[in-house]
């Protein structure tokens, strides 16, 4: 029996909503389910100005054959708190990192220190959801030489990697948590937990595994 079976029984039973008695068992502790194509976000979501189409993004980047391509967002908690999360696509290692605010100077300041600390072979691009937070993306852009691609309005799921972390992550960062009180070492204590999970997708290697093997090639 597949997990979706699974899923489907549980959620019609239920009438599309999962019964409280079942939600301490998911790691993601969501309610109803949704499909893929499905986004919350606001017509006023889509409007980045000069933004880079996903569909413009190198070959190498879409078949995961080459590291250093990421895929990031923020994930938000109450009280206007945000952490911005970080997937590489080809080893599916993680990287959470602290925000003061949500906008974008401060979104896009936070990014370029990080991006600085590592190697260029290890962060060649990065793929955005439509977000006001990445406004600034050119200032970015200049300052790493990283390009910034941009999924379609509305389809935050061309960022499957970093969609299915977000949905992980809120095992330890439940909605309405105010993210701001969570230091960088707590932030690297859950990466460093998510990056050892062992992944079926990358033969039951983990993603510290991978992305570590991929640091010694490229060292």
């Amino acid at each position: 029996m597949s997990h979706e079976t699974i899923y489907r029984s549980l959620f019609i039973q239920a009438r599309g909503a999962l019964k409280k008695e079942l939600l301490e068992h998911l790691r993601c502790t969501r309610a109803m389910r949704r499909s893929r194509h499905h986004t919350q976000k606001t017509a006023g979501h889509a409007q980045i100005v000069g933004a880079i189409s996903i569909r413009e993004r190198p070959a190498e980047v879409e078949d995961r054959a080459v590291p250093g391509h990421w895929e990031g967002d923020l994930l938000f908690g109450g009280r206007h708190s945000a952490i911005a999360t970080l997937v590489e696509r080809r080893s599916r290692f993680v990287m959470l990192i602290k925000l003061d605010g949500k906008d974008s100077e401060t979104v896009v300041d936070a990014l370029i220190k990080h991006a600085r600390k590592l190697p260029h072979e290890l962060y060649r691009s990065l793929t955005w959801d439509r977000g006001s937070e990445l406004a600034q993306h050119h200032r970015f852009t200049l300052a790493t030489d990283i390009n910034v691609y941009f999924c379609d309005p509305y389809n935050p799921w061309q960022r499957a990697s970093n969609e299915n972390t977000n949905g992980l992550l809120r095992q330890y960062f439940p909605k309405g948590m105010d993210l701001s009180e969570i230091t960088q070492a707590q932030l690297n204590a859950v990466a460093k937990r998510l990056n050892g999970r062992p992944r079926k997708t990358l033969n039951f290697e983990t993603p510290a595994e991978r992305f570590h093997q991929t640091v010694a090639t490229t060292g």
